[in-house]
């Protein structure tokens, strides 16, 4: 089992075999998803310039609106 703890900031570092695994590095974005009492962590997919439907539109490039939209 890997552990690690959260700050008083709410903040933790995600362990080397967890970043390994993923092969994630600095910069790249996670995602969370809640299943239950389960939480899933991934990395987020890169999205290809051409395919990013919010480059024109930056009032509707927010995190809020990338997770709503991000799958279509």
């Amino acid at each position: 089992m890997i552990t690690s703890k959260l700050t008083s900031k709410a903040q933790t570092t995600v362990p080397q075999p967890i970043r390994a695994a993923l092969k994630l590095k600095a910069g790249d974005e996670l995602v969370y998803e809640i299943r239950g009492e389960l939480v899933v962590l991934t990395k987020a997919r890169q999205v290809a310039e051409g395919d990013d439907p919010f480059r024109t539109f930056g009032e509707w490039n927010s995190a809020a609106d990338r997770k709503a939209y991000g799958d279509l």
